[in-house]
């Protein structure tokens, strides 16, 4: 299928201003996916080139698949944080208050950790009824 674009092409140097209007007539691969995506006002990243073989300019878009990220499950809300569960991952985060002294913080970050420790025990249990 042959489109015909009309490109505006700027020069990579900011002091030069330099604006060129080219019309051509391009044969596009793929245009009906081409004109959907143009259509709905969205870019379309590609590459140009001539086709060696015919000699005719041809435009070829990439095919950009969006990865689709899941999010971390919640195991356990804790006083001062959370422990979640990603597909590779078992994070534990904690936040204390400045307030506390620093032996304070000490024996929160121990009793987080025993809770955190607590969570992924009875998770694993829960795991192990269901089976």
């Amino acid at each position: 299928m042959y489109v015909r674009i009309e490109l505006k092409l700027k020069t990579r140097f900011p002091k030069l201003i330099i604006r060129q209007q080219m019309k051509k007539y391009i044969f596009v691969l793929n245009a009906i996916e081409l004109l959907a995506q143009l259509m709905n006002g969205k870019r379309v990243k590609g590459v140009l080139y001539l086709d060696q073989n015919t000699g005719k300019l041809t435009f070829k878009a990439y095919h950009c698949q969006v990865r689709v990220r899941h999010k971390d499950c919640l195991v356990k809300k804790l006083p001062w944080g959370w422990v979640k569960e990603s597909m590779q991952r078992v994070k534990v985060f904690g936040s204390f208050p400045k307030e506390y002294s620093t032996a304070q913080v000490m024996g929160l970050i121990e009793e987080h950790t025993k809770e955190a420790k607590n969570a992924l025990i009875d998770r694993e249990l829960d795991m192990m009824e269901f089976c």
